[in-house]
């Protein structure tokens, strides 16, 4: 089977539609969302609704927006900006999306026994893997969760990354390359970053996302350019932090 992965929408509406724009030319069978559907962005109610209503078999779990965004966290730990567009998109989200919001399972889950998921690392679902000591800490606490899976995928740090366990010894890449192809091996296990779909962070303002095919046991990284100017207005005229509107320009 092939899936879409994604994460980090953050209330891109542009973004969003410019991946399922994409996603109409290929044969998926089901669309996995790493967590924050909402928060920065200026349209949570029309990405929880596409992704709510989308024609293919969808899963999601959730981040750390999502939860603030519901009310499950207080948000004490987000930064100014963050924490001002967590309380506008509580005000603004309608009650039947909260719903959703809310009953978003957190990670780690395994996805049809094929791969794992969870938002932050597969230790803590709000901890970020940055570090090859990030990552070696969560293979060896992989190695008790799930043994027989040797790929795992994961959000919140926003950069598009492979951390790969061979041996005693873990490479670390920022996938810098558009259309850039990871053939599994075995012996071999993997953490991996499809990026941000709504606020990339890796100085490349496309939206980033993975396709991984279970049967070749292949992911493909893909970027999709989306209206940066429409997205970074539209939180400026709702009075949103004018950093997070700006920041997209740049893919900061």
């Amino acid at each position: 089977m092939r899936y879409l992965i994604l994460s980090d929408v953050h209330g891109n509406d542009e973004a969003l539609s410019a991946v399922l724009g994409w996603l109409k030319r290929k044969k998926v069978g089901r669309v996995v969302c790493l967590g924050d559907l909402v928060g920065y962005g200026a349209d949570p109610n029309k990405v929880v609704d596409r992704f709510r209503k989308m024609a293919c078999p969808t899963l999601a779990i959730r981040g750390n927006h999502d939860k603030v965004v519901c009310g499950i966290d207080s948000g004490e730990m987000f930064n100014p900006p963050a924490l001002e567009a967590a309380r506008w998109t509580r005000e603004k989200l309608s009650r039947e999306n909260t719903e959703f919001l809310r009953r978003l399972p957190p990670g780690p889950a395994v996805v049809d026994g094929a791969f794992g998921i969870c938002h932050g690392s597969p230790i803590d679902e709000d901890s970020y893997i940055f570090s090859d000591m990030d990552a070696s800490m969560n293979f060896l606490y992989l190695e008790r969760l799930a043994p027989g899976i040797d790929l795992f995928f994961f959000g919140h740090s926003h950069i598009p990354s492979v951390f790969t366990l061979e041996g005693e010894e873990i490479h670390v890449e920022a996938v810098r390359k558009p259309r850039a192809r990871l053939v599994l091996e075995k012996g071999k296990r993997y953490l991996v970053n499809p990026g941000s779909v709504g606020q990339p962070r890796d100085r490349n303002p496309k939206a980033s996302f993975v396709l991984y095919d279970s049967k070749t046991r292949t992911v493909h990284f893909e970027r999709v350019a989306f209206d940066v100017g429409r997205s970074r207005g539209k939180i400026l005229r709702a009075g949103l932090p004018s950093i997070l509107g700006d920041r997209l320009v740049d893919g900061l």
